[in-house]
């Protein structure tokens, strides 16, 4: 069985310590979890940012109200460096280190082992590079309200 892998490298005109909060932080992640098209109701979001500590979301289509529950562990938080958890339902692994690369910009590399055959398809993946196209928009609504 061929083991799935995808590294995804992104930079972020934020504090590192800013961006690890967004990824760990319910009423930052109902504003991108997801890609374009779907929301995160913040009411529907858990995370309990320690190692065992649950996340869980559910993401809405905007579309037609489909709804994708997700849930996974927590491995390792070690802020504002690392995180990493593990996907309930598939195994997936996703761990996500932040860069601090000085005048308040962050590079995150994250790295997705065990992805599911599904997730590998090119549109599954645009998808995703959307949700942190939405990252980024909702760091550039934080950090312009900080200036």
């Amino acid at each position: 069985m061929t083991e799935h892998v995808l590294h995804v490298t992104r930079t972020f005109d934020a504090p590192r310590h800013l961006v690890f909060s967004c990824m760990t932080e319910p009423e930052h992640l109902t504003h991108f979890w997801g890609p374009i098209g779907t929301s995160a109701p913040l009411d529907q979001i858990t995370a309990d940012a320690r190692p065992g500590g649950a996340f869980r979301t559910v993401m809405v289509n905007d579309a037609d109200g489909s709804a994708y529950p997700t849930s996974a562990r927590y491995l390792e938080v070690s802020a504002p460096e690392r995180l990493s958890w593990i996907e309930d339902h598939s195994g997936m692994t996703v761990t996500a280190t932040f860069t601090d690369l000085g005048d308040d910009r962050t590079q995150v590399d994250i790295e997705q082992i065990n992805v599911p055959a599904q997730m590998m398809d090119p549109a599954a993946q645009a998808g995703f590079l959307t949700s942190l196209d939405r990252f980024a928009a909702h760091l550039a609504r934080l950090t312009g309200a900080q200036r």
